[in-house]
């Protein structure tokens, strides 16, 4: 009886986590250019991905979220959004 309660409580969890992804188009259309970095990760929560690269006084990287098959991908120069692109199973969208 234990081991069905314990079961029951990881997937009503595992359901909680799905129903509260942050990685939605309608977070996606939040972010707008020069947003810092800490405000898009206040929209969607820390990302999967972080790549960076630093020349001349400039700073630039790119982070990825992923929730599914939906993918958001937001460019920062200089610790502000410089682009972004959501990536669904239906569409692709670049800003």
């Amino acid at each position: 009886m234990k081991a069905l309660s314990k079961s029951l409580a990881v997937m009503f969890f595992a359901l909680f986590l799905v129903a509260c992804s942050k990685v939605t188009p309608a977070n996606f259309e939040k972010i707008q250019d020069d947003m810092t970095r800490q405000q898009v990760v206040d929209i969607l929560g820390e990302p999967s991905d972080v790549s960076s690269a630093s020349l001349l006084g400039f700073s630039g990287g790119t982070a990825t979220w992923r929730d599914g098959k939906t993918v958001i991908t937001v460019r920062f120069v200089n610790d502000k959004v410089v682009s972004k692109q959501i990536d669904t199973a239906a569409t692709t969208s670049a800003y």
